[in-house]
């Protein structure tokens, strides 16, 4: 998965689905985890498709944003 927003998200595959397909989105990393519904915004045949974020638990919103304030601290240096 690359390109992770508050909104979505791009997820690199072989045979993407095609657009307008609902997913069900699970990711794990370090401990926690994020679940959301989506929806294929659009797909590029043997490379990946862009997925937009629906209805998003509140409890999964809080883990998402923890995810792209480090990422963004990675990127660009912690501040005090």
């Amino acid at each position: 998965m690359t390109e992770l927003s508050l909104y979505g998200c791009y997820v690199e595959m072989s045979h993407p689905l095609a657009k307008g397909t609902q997913a069900l989105l699970k990711v794990y990393s370090e401990g926690r985890y994020f679940e959301t519904q989506g929806i294929v915004a659009y797909s590029q045949p043997d490379q990946g498709m862009g997925v937009g974020f629906q209805n998003v638990n509140p409890h999964f919103l809080t883990v998402l944003k923890q995810w792209l304030i480090e990422a963004a601290q990675a990127k660009f240096g912690k501040k005090d």
